[in-house]
């Protein structure tokens, strides 16, 4: 009997301390949208667009405005979010299409399910792991590609994705019930709410069309499907409110890149998507970059640096904006991690680091690790999309070079002093563009040539 107690004396002690400890490990909510520019928040100093609910983050906590992506588009930008490495390590250069389409471009199908990821290492680590929303890690294209539940997802419901797609609204009514599951199985969670908005097609509602009434249609368009993004996120910032779980909750919101436009001049009309269904094309887009150079598909700033608003009560200074600390996308596995108090295997060599001190407000306006773009964009380049000709860039300390495919064009920009990427230095600092120059070098030597592992469809041998 003395024995029996005593080991039921060290379980109730063992089971103090994991309680204790996943007290102390927040649950991370990482909402991440889809085209949506820097400028396109109100408390960005939007003309119209309205987002009381971001801005609410904003106001309780701080505002990133050095904050970059490591892509101009969707897929590679994804990737690295999910790898903590440079999207180019995976041959992710551009967005997931029909297998065709990947194979022309020296892409695989799918991110490989064996890479390292963010959600595996949470998930092994005790979180309780849901995606809901947009996915494009691979494609509904592709129907043998993994789901994200190969990616270590506890639950997900998602488009742009095999098998079943998710109705696109639903992604924050979906959240909060994994919230819900979440707490009462008194768990920490990780979740990416990964929102359609603003990305065509635009799939509009009458009752946020009639909040915008004075606006012409196309601005209506854009205006109605931020506001009804905002309201959803609003939605799950209450449902942590009514759990009392606000506290101990990381909430980021930020973009997969800037903002699109038009190549071309065309016509305001529907268009169908095989993973989202009807709504309006390209010519509702008028998202803005606050100044930046370059949208959507741009390496320069208006297609990288994106909004990141960071919200933790008690830890994350509120009502502050940070305009100097410069960090990326690759620096989010690690940093959650740390948050998490999750171990990184000696196996795994992020691109990114630990940006928990950034957050905190003790970040550095000089990065010492460098960071790296790598995309597929060539020259000559459309009279409508005149920055969109930047192929490699690199960003080391206050330094950013930008360089096209043969490397023969380049510009030079001081981030520090000239964030909006107005004066190119590049001819009066030649010995700063040849050591960034030979650090691209460097670094284009230990990327693979092509896409290895389980990563392609059995479609391509049709």
């Amino acid at each position: 009997m003395n024995r029996l107690l005593f080991i039921l004396c060290l379980l109730g002690a063992y089971s103090s301390v994991a309680v204790a400890d996943q007290a102390e490990r927040p649950n991370i909510l990482f909402i991440f949208a889809d085209d949506w520019g820097w400028g396109d928040l109100s408390c960005h100093g939007h003309p119209y667009v309205k987002t009381p609910n971001i801005d609410r983050l904003a106001k309780e906590g701080t505002d990133f405005h050095r904050f970059t992506v490591a892509s101009g588009v969707c897929s590679p930008s994804r990737t690295a979010v999910m790898t903590g490495h440079f999207p180019a390590r995976y041959n992710i250069n551009g967005h997931f299409a029909w297998v065709p389409n990947n194979a022309k471009r020296g892409m695989p199908d799918w991110l490989d399910p064996s890479a390292p990821l963010l959600s595996r290492f949470l998930q092994q680590a005790g979180y309780l792991t849901a995606h809901y929303g947009k996915w494009h890690l691979a494609n509904d294209m592709i129907p043998d590609s993994p789901t994200p539940a190969a990616y270590g997802f506890n639950a997900y419901g998602a488009f742009n994705c095999s098998g079943k797609q998710m109705p696109v609204h639903d992604d924050a009514k979906n959240t909060i019930a994994f919230i819900e599951k979440s707490h009462k199985a008194n768990q920490p969670f990780f979740i990416n709410l990964w929102l359609h908005e603003p990305h065509t097609p635009f799939h509009t509602v009458p009752k946020y069309r009639k909040r915008f009434p004075q606006l012409e249609e196309a601005d209506n368009i854009y205006a109605s499907v931020l506001s009804h993004a905002d309201d959803r996120v609003g939605e799950v910032l209450n449902a942590l409110d009514r759990l009392e779980i606000t506290q101990n909750t990381l909430v980021i919101f930020s973009s997969d890149n800037g903002p699109a436009r038009m190549t071309r001049e065309v016509a305001l009309k529907k268009m169908h998507d095989t993973a989202t269904g009807e709504g309006y094309n390209i010519a509702a887009a008028k998202g803005i970059t606050g100044g930046r150079k370059g949208y959507k598909a741009s390496l320069f700033e208006g297609g990288i640096g994106v909004p990141f608003i960071a919200r933790w009560p008690g830890k994350i200074a509120a009502g502050k904006v940070d305009r100097t600390s410069i960090f990326s996308a690759v620096d989010l596995l690690p940093t959650f991690c740390e948050i998490a108090k999750v171990k990184l295997p000696d196996s795994y060599n992020p691109d990114g680091s630990s940006q928990l001190a950034t957050l905190l407000g003790q970040g550095q306006a000089l990065r010492e690790k460098p960071l790296f773009w790598k995309t597929l964009s060539a020259r000559p380049v459309s009279r409508l999309m005149p920055n969109h000709w930047a192929a490699y860039v690199v960003v080391h300390k206050n330094w950013k070079l930008v360089t096209d495919q043969s490397t023969q064009h380049i510009e030079l920009y001081d981030l520090v002093k000239d964030p909006l990427e107005k004066n190119n230095l590049a001819e009066k600092n030649k010995a700063i563009v040849d050591h960034l120059k030979k650090m691209l070098v460097d670094w284009q030597g230990t990327l693979p040539a092509k896409p290895t592992g389980k990563v392609f469809s059995s479609l391509r041998k049709s």
